[in-house]
C-alpha cells in the first residue's frame, strides 16, 4: 500500500515539476524575443547614425545652399495678410453662409478675378489680391452644452429621456454652433474690410431668410403684446385683492365678522399674483434678449480690422521649409543608393 500511495505523489511532482519548466521556457522565449526587438531597434539607429555621420557635409552644405535660398525667397515674396469676423447665423443661413465662402474660395484658388470681383462688388485688381477664404465653427464645451441645452427644451418629456447628452457631443455638427468665423487671406492688408458688405449682403438679401425673419418679428411681438396685456390683467387683479382684504381688516376691527380662512385664500391669492408677475417678466426679458438677438439675419460679432494681420510663423517661412525639402530629399538620394549598393552585395 505505502509503494502505491508514494508512486501518484511522485508522479505528481513531477507533473508539477514540468509545468513550472514549461513556463520558465515561456518566460525566457518572451523575454528574448522582446530583447531581440530593443537590438534590432538599437541597430537600426545606429546604423542611421553612422549613415548621417558618412554624409554629414553633404547635408550641411545641403542646409545651407537652402537657408540661402529661402532667405531669398522671403525676401522676394509677395506678403500676405490674415483678416477674421465672426458671425452668428439667423433662421437657419449658415448653411447658405458656408456656400458662399466655399464659391468665393473656389474663385480665389482658380484666380478667377473677375468673377470674384462680380461677386464681391470690387475691381477685378482688388479681387486678384485674395487668395483664400474659409470658414469654420467657433464653439467650445461651455457652447455645446448651452446648444445641447436649448436642443432639449424645445423636445417634449418622453423624447427628453431617450436623448443622450454624450451622443449628442460626440455628434455634434459644426454647422449647429452658434458663432463662425470667416478667414481672407490677402496680398493687400485693407481688402477685407472692404469686401464685409458683400459678403454679409448675400446672406441678407435672400427672399427667404428675410421672409423667416419678418415672421419672426411678427411672432416676437404678438408674444410682447400679450405678456404686457397679462402684467396688466395680473396688475388688476392685485388691486382687486388688496380691496377685498382691507374691507376684510374693517370687519375684524369692528368685530362684526372675521373669516381667517378667506383672509388666508386672499394673501395666497395675491402671492401666486406676484409669482406670476415675476414670471412674466422673466419671459420678457428673455423676449427681448431674442428680439435683439434676431435683430439681422447675421449678427457681425466681430468686424473684420481696418487692417490684416501679416500671415508669419515657420510653416510660411521659405527660410525653415527649404532646407528642411532639400536636405530630405539628400536623405532619400544617398538612402537609395547605400540601399542598392547592400543589395547587390546581398545578392554576391
Amino acid at each position: 500500500m505505502s509503494k502505491e500511495s508514494s508512486q501518484p505523489q511522485q508522479s505528481e511532482e513531477v507533473d508539477l515539476g514540468q509545468l513550472f519548466k514549461l513556463i520558465g521556457n515561456a518566460f525566457e522565449r518572451f523575454f528574448k524575443f522582446i530583447g531581440s526587438i530593443f537590438k534590432g531597434i538599437f541597430r537600426i539607429i545606429i546604423l542611421f547614425l553612422l549613415f548621417i555621420q558618412k554624409h554629414f557635409i553633404k547635408f550641411a552644405i545641403a542646409g545651407v545652399i537652402g537657408l540661402l535660398i529661402g532667405v531669398y525667397l522671403d525676401y522676394n515674396k509677395e506678403p500676405k495678410y490674415i483678416s477674421t469676423m465672426v458671425l452668428e447665423p439667423n433662421f437657419n443661413s449658415v448653411q447658405q453662409l458656408y456656400n458662399n465662402i466655399n464659391f468665393y474660395n473656389e474663385l480665389a484658388v482658380s484666380k478667377d478675378s473677375t468673377a470674384l470681383a462680380e461677386a464681391l462688388n470690387i475691381s477685378q485688381r482688388e479681387a486678384s489680391y485674395i487668395k483664400k477664404f474659409s470658414v469654420e465653427s467657433y464653439s467650445d464645451e461651455n457652447q455645446k452644452v448651452l446648444l445641447f441645452d436649448e436642443f432639449v427644451r424645445s423636445l417634449d418629456t418622453t423624447t427628453q429621456k431617450a436623448i443622450d447628452m454624450k451622443a449628442y457631443l460626440k455628434n455634434f455638427n459644426s454647422l449647429d454652433a452658434r458663432f463662425h468665423t470667416v478667414s481672407v487671406v490677402a496680398s493687400s492688408n485693407v481688402i477685407a474690410k472692404q469686401i464685409q458688405p458683400a459678403i454679409i449682403n448675400s446672406i441678407s438679401s435672400n427672399d427667404y431668410f428675410n421672409l423667416q425673419k419678418d415672421i419672426s418679428d411678427v411672432n416676437i411681438q404678438l408674444q410682447d403684446s400679450l405678456y404686457n396685456k397679462q402684467l396688466i390683467e395680473i396688475d388688476s387683479l392685485q388691486l382687486l385683492y388688496k380691496k377685498v382684504m382691507l374691507k376684510e381688516a374693517e370687519k375684524i376691527e369692528s368685530g362684526t365678522n372675521i373669516s381667517l380662512g378667506q383672509n388666508g385664500s386672499s394673501e395666497n391669492k395675491e402671492l401666486s399674483l406676484i409669482n406670476k408677475m415675476e414670471a412674466l417678466k422673466a419671459r420678457l426679458v428673455e423676449l427681448n434678449e431674442e428680439r435683439a438677438n434676431k435683430s439681422s439675419i447675421l449678427n457681425v460679432i466681430s468686424d473684420f480690422p481696418s487692417k490684416g494681420v501679416e500671415l508669419k510663423g515657420v510653416l510660411n517661412s521659405y527660410k525653415f521649409i527649404v532646407p528642411i525639402v532639400i536636405v530630405c530629399i539628400m536623405i532619400l538620394f544617398f538612402g537609395l543608393i547605400t540601399l542598392n549598393s547592400f543589395l547587390k552585395n546581398y545578392n554576391k
